[in-house]
Order: C-alpha cells, then sequence, then structure tokens
C-alpha cells in the first residue's frame, strides 16, 4: 500500500506520528522552495511550528485531497507566516480586474504569475508558451493598469502581489470550480466542452485565476523535489516532538 497525501491529512488531523513523520520528510523541501522563491527572511522553523501546530488551521478543518492541492494550501499557509511589507503604490484587485478585463484567459492567467514573482520564462514554461510571448502579454497589461492608476512604477503588480493574491483567494464564489476542474486541464483530460465551462467562469472570476495558478505553482514545486534523509529530517521531528519511528510505517510508505 502506497503512503499518499490524502492518508497523511488523516493522520495528522489524528495527530499520528506517521503523518507528521511523512509531512516533515515530503513537505519541508516544498517548503524550502517557497521561502527561498518568495525571498522571505522567516525561519523554516518558525514557519514549520505555525503551520503545523496544534492549533493549526492547516490540517484542523483541511479535507483529505490530492497531493497538489495540499501543496497549493501548504503554500497559502506557509505565506500566511511571512511578513508582507506594504507596497509603495497600492493596487486593488476590483482596479486589476477591470483593468484587464479585455484579456484572455491564459493573458490573465500570465498577468497573475507576474503578482507571484514568477519571470516571463518560469511563467512560460508553466502556461506552455514562450518568455518572449509572456512577455509581451505583461507589456500589454501594464499599459492596461498604467492608463486605471495615479501613481505607477514597473513594480506595482509584484509589489502588491501578496495583498492582490489575498483578496483573490478570500473572493470565492459558491459556483467557483474545484482542484479537480483546474488539474484536469493541467493534466491534458478535460474535455473540449469541460474546457469551455471552465473557462467561461475562470475568465471573470479572479478566485479562480488565482487557484489555477497556484496548482500550476505546485506542479513545479514538487518537480524534481527530494524528500529529506533521515538525518537531516530529525530535528524537524524534535521540533515538532514526533515520536521515534517505527519501521512498520516506512513499509506502508515505501510499498513494501
Amino acid at each position: 500500500m502506497i503512503y499518499t497525501a490524502y492518508e497523511m491529512i488523516e493522520d495528522c488531523r489524528a495527530r499520528s506520528p506517521e503523518g507528521w513523520r511523512y509531512f516533515v520528510r515530503q513537505y519541508v523541501p516544498v517548503m524550502r522552495k517557497l521561502l527561498a522563491h518568495y525571498a522571505s527572511e522567516s525561519s523554516l522553523e518558525t514557519l514549520l511550528i505555525a503551520v503545523s501546530g496544534p492549533q493549526s488551521p492547516l490540517f484542523g478543518s483541511l479535507e483529505p485531497m490530492p497531493e497538489r492541492p495540499f501543496v497549493a494550501e501548504l503554500r497559502q499557509r506557509v505565506l500566511a507566516g511571512m511578513e508582507s511589507p506594504a507596497p509603495p503604490i497600492p493596487l486593488d484587485l476590483a482596479l486589476l480586474a477591470a483593468a484587464l478585463e479585455p484579456l484572455t484567459l491564459v493573458e490573465k492567467q500570465s498577468a497573475w504569475l507576474e503578482t507571484m514573482g514568477y519571470s516571463p520564462a518560469a511563467s512560460g514554461e508553466m502556461l506552455r508558451m514562450s518568455a518572449v510571448t509572456v512577455e509581451k502579454i505583461r507589456s500589454r497589461a501594464s499599459e492596461l493598469i498604467r492608463r486605471q492608476v495615479e501613481g505607477w512604477n514597473t513594480r506595482l503588480v509584484f509589489e502588491n502581489g501578496r495583498s492582490l493574491g489575498r483578496e483573490a483567494a478570500a473572493a470565492r464564489g459558491a459556483d467557483c470550480l474545484p482542484s479537480k476542474a483546474f488539474l484536469e486541464v493541467i493534466d491534458g483530460r478535460m474535455t473540449w466542452q469541460g474546457r469551455e465551462r471552465m473557462e467561461q467562469h475562470a475568465l471573470r472570476c479572479w478566485h479562480c485565476i488565482d487557484h489555477f495558478c497556484r496548482l500550476l505553482e505546485a506542479v513545479e514545486l514538487l518537480r524534481g523535489i527530494r524528500p529529506l534523509a533521515e538525518e537531516e529530517a530529525a530535528p524537524f521531528d524534535r521540533l515538532l516532538g514526533i515520536q521515534a519511528e517505527k519501521k512498520r510505517g516506512w513499509k506502508k510508505w515505501f510499498g513494501a
């Protein structure tokens, strides 16, 4: 039997050491990538306690889910624990949405990935387009936004990324799409009719654009990731007070 994110979440909610050991080994490396990308001065240890402590909302109310949606949710909890300086020139989601209304869905995704700090090259890989195309889209998006604001600088979208992300995450509506719909598109399993319905909704919904982009980011965060070795995981186990590992649990994880 292969141990999955479903079982890990259930075990962590039950405060089972097996779930927490798996979480440390598999997802501390993901947290490190998030810290590096978002250039946070917060310590990994502080964030680990924040997202996995007894009062953490990550596992307290999280329903079992596949790995990529879990990583997208973990990302939200990690960023919530990072310091977020106020941008020199504020930009709210309503203004951004109005300015970028003429863009297509993929163009809005290209612009939104800039709020998440991804370069044209990295964004192009996620969206399966060239970096040059992303640069052109962002240039057009910047001009559309510039026309709507009183103050302006070339880093306006990026500098407001964290606050825009919080607004988008909080804007979920009753008809917003589940992770499964976006993952089917990412994996190339969505039917033509299903994709058309998804695009019709997401085109006007910045919550779903953000959700889609966070799942694209989760794919990249997991790419090439390696679990922590036992000696590297040991300090984190002690930090979280995880009981000594049982051999039977390891057999379960690796399908032995």
